[in-house]
């Protein structure tokens, strides 16, 4: 892949296959709202979730190329699936042929870091996407940190579903949300902390919490995401230069305008104006 990338600085880009990234990023503009910001969601070929790790890397890495090619120095993968099946190659194989000088951050180490001061008993629970658990990437991650802590994982296949068609609040969510959960409990008793390891399931999170013990923490990735970002850009000056900062936010879908904008806005607080794009 032989890009001609620009100099000039950009935005920062947000990429999800879908639309949960949206959260990631409404945390980030609420931490670094100067900032200029490009969202691609690859929505045409949601979910991720359910394909092979190489279909996931090769549909990630064009989206990379082409928030390379939009400007953005900086791309923050904001999709569990996509940190877990294709980030590390990506930082590993693919930007000394882009551009040595960009960057491409995951939402998974951001996640992790965090939960040495959460748990007591270093036992936690995941719940995510069946894709994101089956690559094992959170309790490889959390086992290189914290070595000591015990990690349970659930595959939660019909969450997304329900945010995405606006069910989130309905009633008949009740048994979905309370099926794996229980199924997650049941696995080890002593579990005190439950990561929500998909950006779709914040949406979620009244349901969870009315399932789950009240002594049990239940992290969301949003604001761990932001304020890494926030600390990363601090540590890292040369890179923060490459950042605009208009308070602007540009959306791209590579589905239609109309039902980017119409699922958007069970993510956002706000109507967005969305341009589609080819990857």
């Amino acid at each position: 892949m032989n890009l001609r990338l620009s100099s000039i600085p950009g935005p920062i880009g947000v990429f999800d296959s879908g639309y949960g990234g949206l959260t990631i990023l409404s945390k980030i503009r609420e931490a670094l709202p100067a900032y200029d910001y490009i969202y691609l969601g690859d929505n045409a070929r949601n979910p991720y979730g359910t394909r092979s790790f190489q279909i996931v890397y090769e549909f990630t890495l064009q989206a990379v190329a082409k928030l390379f090619e939009l400007g953005c120095h900086l791309v923050i993968l904001g999709c569990n699936t996509a940190s877990a099946k294709a980030l590390r190659s990506i930082q590993m194989n693919d930007l000394h042929q882009l551009d040595v000088n960009r960057r491409v951050l995951g939402v998974i180490r951001p996640t992790v870091e965090c939960i040495g001061n959460l748990t007591s008993t270093r036992h936690i629970g995941l719940v995510a996407t069946p894709g994101t658990v089956k690559s094992q990437s959170y309790p490889l991650e959390i086992k290189k940190l914290f070595p000591d802590v015990v990690v349970s994982s659930q595959a939660c296949p019909m969450w997304v579903p329900l945010v995405e068609n606006n069910e989130s609040n309905a009633e008949g969510a009740d048994y979905f949300v309370k099926k794996y959960l229980d199924e997650l409990l049941a696995k080890d008793s002593e579990i005190d902390t439950i990561i929500l390891g998909c950006t779709h399931y914040p949406l979620l999170l009244p349901k969870i919490k009315k399932f789950v013990p009240a002594h049990i923490n239940i992290i969301t990735q949003g604001e761990l995401v932001a304020e890494s970002l926030k600390d990363y850009l601090h540590r890292h000056p040369e890179m923060d230069a490459k950042c605009t900062r208009g308070n602007t936010c540009i959306y791209y879908t590579t589905e239609a305008e109309e039902k980017f904008s119409e699922s958007a806005s069970i993510f956002l607080n706000e109507s967005v104006n969305v341009k589609h794009i080819e990857l």
